[in-house]
């Protein structure tokens, strides 16, 4: 699974990225435990009034919660590749609500000496990794909309496979495009496959390294520490 990451890059520099305005996320800094419930940039497209593409940079709460999903129903934060595309909870947005979920690394954990020592998973040239995500639109009490999403997950290979049996499904900048174009695939099947393969390709980019404990509890760390994705011995 995918249960905390990080993004260590401004708004600016992630609407560089995507080629986008920097949008509500202007203001984001890096930070280096994200966790699920918070609200974290993601890039969707749309076709707007006019009848434009229009590619966005948006918050979205981490955490899928479609609009006839109860107020205590679940909030998934993962989505298993294998089933995205069919599972109820999953099919509308997999269909035509799909974003890319930027990420610097994330982290898993191994139980170590009765402790979860946590491990971090990077490129080696820590570019930004985009993560297949899905989203869902809902009213709040106010009428207004809010964004929530869950990111793909699939089998890890190679250095995350040393660490955990699940990992992110990354993809590359062209899938990405593909992926994020709106409206219904023309086959979910073929889109499935596409992201299976990007996945393990990406899994080879991959490296992982052993991080503090500091990390482990989301109450109390320190999220604009750097040293918290540093290698310890």
């Amino acid at each position: 699974m995918c249960g905390r990451y990080t993004l260590t890059v401004s708004g600016h520099d992630l609407a560089r990225e995507y080629s986008t305005d920097p949008g509500e996320p202007s203001d984001w800094q890096p930070v280096f435990s994200l966790a699920p419930s918070n609200r974290v940039p993601a890039v969707r497209e749309y076709v707007n009034e006019d009848g434009q593409l229009h590619r966005e940079l948006i918050r979205m709460s981490w955490g899928l919660r479609p609009s006839w999903a109860k107020e205590k129903g679940p909030r998934p934060i993962n989505a298993r590749l294998e089933t995205a595309a069919s599972k109820p909870l999953f099919r509308a947005s997999f269909s035509k609500m799909r974003a890319v979920i930027p990420m610097s690394g994330y982290y898993e954990w191994i139980p170590e000496d009765g402790k979860k020592q946590p491990y971090y998973l990077h490129r080696e040239d820590h570019t930004i990794l985009h993560a297949a995500g899905l989203y869902a639109a809902r009213k709040d009490k106010d009428e207004q909309w809010q964004l929530s999403c869950a990111i793909i997950t699939t089998d890890a290979k190679d250095a995350a496979g040393e660490v955990h049996d699940r990992m992110p499904v990354f993809l590359s900048e062209e899938l990405a495009s593909d992926w994020l174009h709106p409206g219904p695939l023309d086959s979910a099947e073929e889109m499935t496959a596409r992201l299976a393969d990007a996945a393990e390709a990406g899994a080879q980019s991959l490296q992982v390294r052993k991080v503090s404990q500091r990390v482990n509890n989301t109450r109390t760390v320190d999220r604009t520490d750097p040293t918290l994705i540093s290698a310890i011995d």
